[in-house]
């Protein structure tokens, strides 16, 4: 049998997630395969993810219909088909996130972009977005911005499994850190005892642009 590159790479200690979604996606039986044959570890999405996985594809359309004539409007409309892909994504990586090592099976839903400067709507739409998500491999996804601290360390202090995003450079990486580290702190002052999983991801690829054009 041909060997698996992608699976090679677990070896290594390295897990490949997907940062793209698609309805089509989870109905074809695309995604299982992915996840069984080429060992996919996580997914990961965002608004602008699922306007091109919505506009690019007719995946949605009957869906959309439907919720429109129910008086949904287009705010409702994104949030309950994103929540639907996100769940059942969530639940093919299931078997994934059950392994022994329990480090990857994670499915990230995103926070509205026009609340990144905003720390309390942040923290509430995160809220909302877990107990509507109702797994416990979801993952919801936050800004690192200035007013993004404040909200990671309360959702943290909450128990909130949290995958931090736009980050940028150490300094801010260092500040989300010590928001992280506070909010596990004040949850066992309160004592508070429920299992939680974050992550912080680096944009590497604008990083490394960022550094060519300086280097020049």
């Amino acid at each position: 049998m041909e060997e698996n590159f992608l699976r090679k790479l677990q070896d290594f200690g390295q897990s490949i997630w997907m940062d793209f979604i698609r309805r089509g996606m989870l109905s074809s039986g695309e995604l299982q395969q992915f996840i069984k044959e080429d060992g996919l570890r996580g997914m990961t999405s965002n608004p602008t993810i699922f306007e091109k996985a919505i506009s690019g594809s007719h995946d949605y359309a009957n869906s959309i219909r439907a919720l429109a004539l129910k008086g949904k409007d287009a705010r409702m409309i994104y949030q309950t088909l994103s929540l639907e892909d996100i769940q059942r994504s969530a639940d093919l990586f299931c078997s994934v996130y059950q392994q022994p090592q329990g480090r990857d099976g994670f499915v990230s839903l995103e926070v509205f972009p026009h609340l990144a400067h905003d720390s309390a709507g942040t923290a509430e739409e995160a809220r909302q977005l877990w107990k509507a998500l109702a797994r416990p491999n979801g993952i919801i996804k936050v800004p690192a911005t200035r007013q993004g601290l404040a909200a990671i360390q309360q959702l943290t202090l909450e128990g909130i499994n949290l995958n931090v995003t736009l980050l940028f450079g150490l300094p801010r990486y260092r500040e989300v850190g010590e928001a992280y580290i506070t909010g596990l702190e004040e949850e066992g002052v309160h004592k508070f005892s429920v299992p939680f999983d974050s992550m912080m991801t680096s944009l590497q690829a604008k990083q490394a642009t960022a550094l060519e054009r300086n280097a020049r």
